[in-house]
């Protein structure tokens, strides 16, 4: 007699009501989360003007999830119904029947809810994840051609762009829902008898075996799916022979036909399957036999011939086997990040003494950048602050504008509200979000000047002109006629601002001093930007967002408010154009009067044949990432272009996407996937836009990273690796691994016609630290153009990591630095510029200083100069023009043989005399310019006279006690100097002795 188990309890009423509550009370809540979301984005979006993005990106979301998650429940849930329908009628007595008996009970009265339920739970999964691959599927609806054939099988590279990505998932999902759909079977069939491991007979019925034997067979066309796309995916794996993407030599000789092979067999296996289980044989010996030969044979065809192939064929001769393959990622990786076209010329860089036409260029001296965007930031800010709650960032921008018909390079930065700093009186909610709401005006400076003492030349800022006065006769304009920002790289997510409001009739946000008066104006912003948010539903639907009852209550919001949020410009960017990779560094330009945020736009993807794979964010990663720039994320790519320009506008936040690069097929889909009218056609640029238009910094970045190897067209020499390059360090922080950030410069390269603004980086050759290369991207005529300056091999150049080092271990001018330094300051160097200038290198690093008082900021005091090899010629001066004047001196006795030349230490010669008369001259007396001990002596006092004044400006009273002994001590060796030099004399020169730099 079979024992029967009683049924499981019912559950009681009230706790179906229970749970029945606390399920809706979820899902009202979930629901309307949702629901709030999509509304405010849908607000948000018609602001801006690009519905187009909310609509294409939802319905593409929930069509990919209706459509996957509908496939693939019916397609498991259509194999559990299937699987029980064939369910055996009768079933033979046994102890595993027995036990098997009491889930059916529990199931069969409820079948269609089990296979439902089951059904709806994987489907919602897979809708879940599908949903996700929208970029996917717009790009596979809407790419095209490339014009460019992968050199294997002669297919456009657009289908390995386009198409096989989504192949790829939907052959996932293929496999995913077979193998559910078999396990789930195999079960019901179990469960029901029709799969049976004890008892007489059959271990499996006719119908169970059918059902089973027919998925196992979808499975291994699958697979044989799979082996053809395999083929293609090839291109784009890792070739660990020749350490480079794409299929190598052992991959097409032997794995290609080894897939193609394992095809067929699956597709012979498929077939057998499903004849000998159901027709022939009606068992599974012999489709058990098909598929174990199957997975020999893509052991043995698949895996131990590519094997032998690669070990006994290709090592012992890999540099010849793997040439052509190399030569094929060479040009790849060229072509899909757009360096095919650089231009490299050769630089002798073989002279080492400071020639005279350093004292009267006008292209490259004149230009030099002394200004250092990340140390100046504090500068302006406490010159330009005006109030504790401004900002302008952890780094500034580097911009160009022509004043006066002369363009120059100018430091830039505007002036923003940081929400952080507001004092704990104003940081409540009304002064927060309704009073504090902008900031105020573009500061510019000048990069090649500095005024009172080493403070940056301020041409423009409201308060800039006065502050200067003292220190200037007349400020320049850069004018804006609209100078508020309301949009900026400060805000927050949640710094949202309510806007346009009025309290009895009175302005009530915070302006600006009132430059005259030292009062406070205040201000109505009238822009068209923003969310109107007057109705009692726009508020209640916002209170609910931002969790927030001041909407509802406050009196500061009314008819006539408007709400603006998303206010970070790249955000802003990011939300318009999510299929963007954005660059790090958004920089304001003053356009058309107007304050606008330029953000470089790129289109990647990662299915390129051949092309070398990096990862974004690691290659864009240096000292300035999260230090005023933003980080790019972890997204890996072999194809990349700087597609898009795009603007947000400071004040109202309009937002503008123009075609930068107009034969980019990625950037073609995607505008064709979102109507066609997405991007702004490139005729479109407005010209005194593009006039601001700067060669992108994480481009750039990628770019000169991929140089550092492919530089080397040859295969035969890449496979070797010995002309490769490396980006070299921070120079004065060589130990901290972040690599030297690459500078914006206004500059003429030896082959080029006239100064351009350019992006330039040093590298120097793989495991040295000599100088290689200067890489230099530039716009010409609208035009990206890549250069690559390459020194020979030989050369005698340092790098910047060791140009720092000679510099500032001279024993002169170590002794000066370390008078600029105390427990009271401390020394700060700029960018290390190097300038490739009369067939050799000009290397120029500002030296700033900091006192350690509160509210103290850097102040350019000394600028290190060095011409040559790095160690012959170095100087410390105060400006630029004196240090010149110091080289081209040390040029000339070089040349007349009066200083010998330095040892291979890299010990300098003495610095130049000056030419000024010495302090005891009489007023109008002629006499020559001193020589020897006595030009030294007088540069001596020269140099403490204007640490003296350095010091007393730094208000640091410790350094200006050392730098009045200093000029002590130095007068008395001027006296020395003089009795043994009198004026009637002019003896030959002597060096005097220092250290080896």
């Amino acid at each position: 007699m079979v024992m029967r188990s009683s049924p499981l309890p019912r559950m009681s009423r009230r706790g179906r009501v229970t749970i029945g509550v606390l399920v809706g009370v979820f899902l009202l809540f979930t629901l309307l989360g949702w629901g709030v979301q999509a509304w405010t984005d849908w607000l948000w979006f018609d602001e801006v003007r690009y519905t187009q993005v909310f609509t294409g990106v939802l319905l593409t979301r929930v069509l990919l999830f209706l459509t996957v998650g509908l496939g693939l429940a019916a397609f498991v849930g259509g194999n559990l119904w299937l699987a029980y329908r064939l369910r055996p009628k009768l079933r033979p007595h046994s102890l595993e029947q027995a036990t098997l008996e009491r889930y059916r009970v529990l199931i069969t009265p409820r079948i269609g809810t089990w296979i439902s339920l089951t059904a709806v739970v994987l489907g919602l999964f897979a809708g879940l994840s599908a949903q996700g691959r929208w970029t996917q599927w717009l790009l596979f609806r809407n790419g095209g051609d490339f014009g460019v054939k992968d050199p294997e099988f002669g297919i456009d590279v657009g289908f390995y762009v386009f198409q096989l990505p989504f192949w790829r998932y939907l052959l996932g999902v293929g496999f995913t829902a077979v193998v559910l759909a078999l396990i789930g079977a195999l079960a019901v069939h179990y469960v029901f008898g029709g799969v049976r491991l004890q008892g007489v007979g059959d271990r499996m019925t006719g119908a169970a075996r059918a059902h089973l034997s027919t998925l196992v067979a979808v499975f291994v066309l699958l697979k044989a799916v799979a082996y053809v796309l395999d083929r293609r995916a090839m291109l784009l794996e890792y070739n660990e022979g020749a350490k480079l993407y794409g299929a190598g030599y052992a991959d097409v000789n032997a794995l290609l036909p080894a897939k193609e092979i394992l095809a067929y067999i699956s597709v012979v296996v498929a077939i057998a399957i499903i004849v000998f289980s159901n027709a022939v044989m009606r068992n599974l010996v012999w489709p058990g036999i098909s598929l174990a030969l199957l997975g020999v044979s893509a052991v043995a065809i698949g895996g131990i011939y590519p094997w032998a192939v690669q070990t006994f064929e290709v090592k012992p001769s890999a540099r010849d086997k793997e040439a052509p393959y190399i030569q094929r990622s060479i040009d790849a990786t060229r072509a899909a990040f757009d360096i095919s076209e650089v231009q490299t010329k050769g630089y002798a860089a073989s002279n080492l003494v400071p020639p005279a036409s350093l004292a009267t260029d006008t292209s490259v001296v004149p230009n030099v950048r002394l200004l250092d965007p990340q140390l100046v930031s504090e500068t302006y800010t406490q010159l330009q602050q005006v109030r504790g709650f401004y900002d302008f960032g952890p780094k500034l921008d580097i911009d160009r504008y022509s004043v006066e018909n002369k363009t120059s390079d100018y430091v830039v930065g505007v002036r923003e509200i940081n929400y952080g700093e507001l004092t704990d009186q104003q940081n409540n909610w009304i002064n927060r979000h309704t009073v504090y709401t902008h900031g105020y005006g573009l500061v510019a400076a000048p990069a090649n000047q500095v005024v009172c003492g080493g403070q940056p030349y301020f041409v423009s800022g409201f308060l800039g002109e006065k502050a200067q006065e003292a220190c200037s006769s007349q400020a320049e304009q850069i004018p804006a006629s609209q100078p508020r920002i309301y949009y900026g790289e400060r805000m927050q997510p949640d710094d949202y601002a309510i806007v346009g409001q009025t309290s009895a009739d009175k302005d009530v946000e915070f302006d600006r001093p009132t430059p005259t008066t030292g009062g406070e104006q205040y201000y109505t912003y009238t822009g068209e930007g923003g969310v109107e948010i007057g109705s009692f539903t726009r508020r209640l639907l916002y209170s609910i967002k931002e969790q927030e009852t001041n909407f509802l209550l406050s009196e500061a919001v009314n008819d006539n408010s408007k709400l603006l949020y998303v206010r970070n410009p790249r955000d802003r960017v990011e939300k318009v154009a999510p299929f963007l990779t954005l660059d790090g560094d958004p920089y304001p330009a003053v356009v058309g009067g107007k304050i606008q945020w330029i953000i470089d736009g790129y289109t990647t993807a990662a299915t390129y044949p051949y092309a070398e794979r990096i990862n974004l964010q690691q290659e864009t990663t240096d000292e300035l990432t999260n230090r005023g720039t933003f980080q790019l994320a972890r997204e890996n790519v072999n194809y990349m272009r700087n597609s898009v320009k795009a603007t947000v506008d400071a004040y109202d936040g309009t937002v503008r996407l123009y075609e930068f690069d107009d034969g980019d097929p990625v950037l073609k889909a995607w505008n064709k996937a979102f109507g066609g009218d997405l991007v702004l056609p490139k005729s479109a640029i407005p010209a005194d836009l593009a006039a601001h238009f700067r060669y992108p910094a994480d481009m750039f970045k990628v770019q000169r990273n991929l140089l550092t190897k492919f530089h080397v067209t040859n295969p035969g020499d890449f496979y070797s690796g010995q002309d490769f390059w490396q980006v070299p360090n921070v120079p004065d922080a060589p130990d901290s691994g972040q690599k030297q950030p690459p500078y914006y410069l206004f500059t003429q390269f030896p082959n080029q016609d006239a100064p351009r603004f350019q992006l330039t980086s040093a590298v120097t050759p793989n495991g040295r630290q000599n100088l290689a290369a200067l890489i230099s991207g530039s716009y010409v005529d609208g035009q990206p153009k890549l250069e690559v300056l390459e020194l020979p091999d030989q050369t005698r150049i340092s790098g910047p990591v060791q140009v720092h080092q000679q510099m500032t271990n001279n024993a002169t001018i170590r002794t000066e630095l370390n008078l600029l330094s105390s427990n009271q300051a401390q020394v700060q160097y700029g960018n290390l510029l190097s300038l490739p200038f009369a067939d050799g290198m000009l290397y120029v690093e500002p030296v700033y200083v900091k006192s350690n008082q509160q509210d103290a900021y850097p102040l350019l005091q000394k600028v290190l100069l060095s011409y040559g090899d790095g160690g012959s010629y170095v100087v410390l001066a105060n400006n630029v023009t004196d240090g010149i004047k110091q080289l081209v001196e040390q040029g000339k006795r070089a040349g007349q043989g009066s200083t010998p030349p330095p040892s291979s230490g890299g010990t300098p010669p003495t610095p130049p005399p000056s030419a000024s008369p010495s302090p005891s001259a009489s007023p109008g007396a002629s006499s020559p310019p001193p020589s020897g001990d006595l030009a030294a002596a007088t540069q001596r006092v020269q140099a403490a006279i204007a640490e003296v004044k350095a010091a007393q400006a730094s208000g640091d009273f410790e350094r200006y006690g050392r730098a009045l002994k200093a000029l002590d001590d130095a007068i008395n060796a001027f006296q020395q100097a003089q009795q043994g030099n009198p004026p009637s004399g002019n003896p030959p020169a002597t060096p005097s002795p220092s250290a080896g730099g």
